[in-house]
C-alpha cells in the first residue's frame, strides 16, 4: 500500500525552508502532495488590494507554479490548491500523514494544537512535525514577502 503524505500551507511564497523540509521527508513516503491553502474568507476581505487579490503576495496559481518549478526534479511530489479543512483534503486524497514544519517554540505550540484538533477529527491521520534546519530557522514567508516587496521598489 502506497503511503501518501500531505504538506499543507499557504506557501506565500514557497521558501528555501519549505523546500528543505519537503526534500527531507520525501524518502519517507511514496508520494507527497503539497497543498496550497486558500482561505476564501480572507481572500474576500483582502480583495481591496491591501494584500493582493487572494489575501497574499502571490495568487494560488503563482504559488503552485513556484513549487512545481522548485521541485521539478522530484516525481513523487504533486501540487494542488485547496480551501476548507485540511483533514477533509486528507480524506479526499487518502493521505495518512500531515507534514508540518516548525522553526520555533511558538510554531510548536501552534502546530501541536492544530494536530490535536485534526486527531480528534480522525485519529487515523498522523501529524509529523519536522524541525527546520538551523540554516532555515530564520526564514519565514512573512520575512520573504517583506524582502520581495522592498526589492521591487
Amino acid at each position: 500500500m502506497a503511503v501518501l503524505a500531505l504538506f499543507p500551507g499557504s506557501f506565500d511564497p514557497f521558501t528555501k525552508g519549505h523546500e528543505a523540509i519537503l526534500r527531507r521527508v520525501l524518502p519517507l513516503f511514496d508520494k507527497v502532495v503539497v497543498a496550497v491553502g486558500v482561505n476564501s474568507e480572507k481572500a474576500e476581505r483582502d480583495r481591496s488590494g491591501a494584500n493582493g487579490a487572494f489575501g497574499g503576495m502571490f495568487s494560488p496559481e503563482e504559488r503552485m507554479q513556484r513549487i512545481r518549478e522548485a521541485m521539478k526534479d522530484c516525481p513523487t511530489v504533486e501540487v494542488v490548491c485547496y480551501s476548507g479543512m485540511t483533514i477533509d483534503l486528507c480524506h479526499q486524497l487518502g493521505a495518512k500523514v500531515i507534514i508540518r514544519g516548525i522553526r520555533t517554540a511558538a510554531d510548536f505550540e501552534y502546530e501541536q494544537l492544530i494536530a490535536s484538533v485534526n486527531r480528534s477529527q480522525d485519529p487515523t491521520i498522523e501529524t509529523l512535525l519536522v524541525m527546520a534546519d538551523a540554516d532555515h530557522r530564520n526564514i519565514s514567508s512573512t520575512l520573504e514577502r517583506e524582502r520581495l516587496t522592498h526589492a521591487a521598489e
